[in-house]
């Protein structure tokens, strides 16, 4: 005989069940698709359609596409950026593990202490941490006046603000402590009684760092670097307030077609295009992720 729930009708627990089981699936699966996969393919429709006269035409067309590939500036700006996030990230990724490897070697809640240190930036506003850093590289900021004492200067120098340099150095102050964490966390996992052992078959401390430590923090250093790729090409806030029209970016150019250009087609093929390449350093940390030819 079928099972009687307490209602009198047969199976009805277990049709409870399904309905549990498909409202969980529904969430899980549904939430980011309506926060996530809708948006993108949103914004993969707008890039094959047009503007004219202030309307958005639904015709398909690569129209978008070629003409950003058609246009030396848009290339320029673009390449351009890509260069700038590589350096921010090559900036961060040597000090982010210097600054991660000195923290593990610490002991006791100064450690803790100072990472905790490191995460309540990324608590603060983006913004003022942008206004702050560009009070810091302005004419009569902290590094012009440290400079002028140091006699490295004779009189205030605008070099630090509204150019390229500027945003460089915004960028990798401000995505730093991106870095840093998954660096320490993957330098933390490492057992130490792996280090010892190495000591102890006679290894010197740079053969220890070089075939162990280096091997082992390195999935946190690929994901820390990527990171810091992933947001210096798309950030547009930082170049616009510190990067004035000499600091001009891939991501103030796509904000400026979704705001003062309203060509929010030409826009999202933008986007788009900066989808790709993120999508491609996000594969290829993967790979680079794995320490296999570290021990070659």
């Amino acid at each position: 005989m079928a099972a009687l729930s307490t209602t009198g009708r047969p199976g009805h627990p277990d049709r409870r069940r399904g309905w549990l089981h498909l409202f969980w699936l529904a969430t899980v699966y549904g939430i980011p698709a309506i926060l996530i996969v809708l948006p993108l393919l949103t914004f993969l429709m707008f890039g094959f359609w047009s503007v004219e006269e202030g309307r958005i035409l639904r015709d398909f067309s690569f129209d978008n596409y070629f003409a950003f590939a058609g246009n030396e500036s848009y290339t320029r700006v673009f390449t351009g950026t890509l260069f700038l996030a590589l350096r921010v990230m090559i900036i961060n990724v040597l000090l982010g593990f210097a600054v991660a490897y000195f923290l593990s070697r610490l002991e006791g809640r100064l450690k803790y202490a100072l990472v905790l240190g490191l995460i309540v930036p990324l608590l603060m506003s983006y913004i003022i941490k942008i206004y702050a850093i560009r009070g810091i590289l302005g004419t009569s900021g902290l590094l012009n006046k440290l400079l002028i004492f140091l006699g490295i200067l004779s009189q205030p120098s605008d070099l630090f603000l509204f150019n390229l340099t500027a945003v460089l150095i915004t960028l990798s102050l401000a995505l730093l402590p991106f870095t840093i964490l998954p660096i320490f966390i993957a330098l933390e996992k490492i057992p130490a009684n792996y280090l010892e052992a190495s000591a102890d078959l006679g290894a010197t401390p740079w053969q220890t760092f070089r075939r162990v430590t280096l091997p082992m923090a390195l999935p946190g250093t690929v994901v820390g670097g990527m990171f810091c790729f992933v947001l210096a090409v798309g950030d547009f806030l930082a170049p616009e307030l510190v990067g004035g029209t000499r600091g001009f970016t891939y991501g103030r150019l796509v904000f400026s077609q979704f705001g003062m250009a309203f060509n929010w087609p030409f826009g999202a093929a933008l986007s788009v295009i900066l989808l790709i390449v993120s999508l491609g350093v996000i594969v290829a940390a993967g790979r680079l992720g794995s320490p296999k030819w570290l021990r070659q």
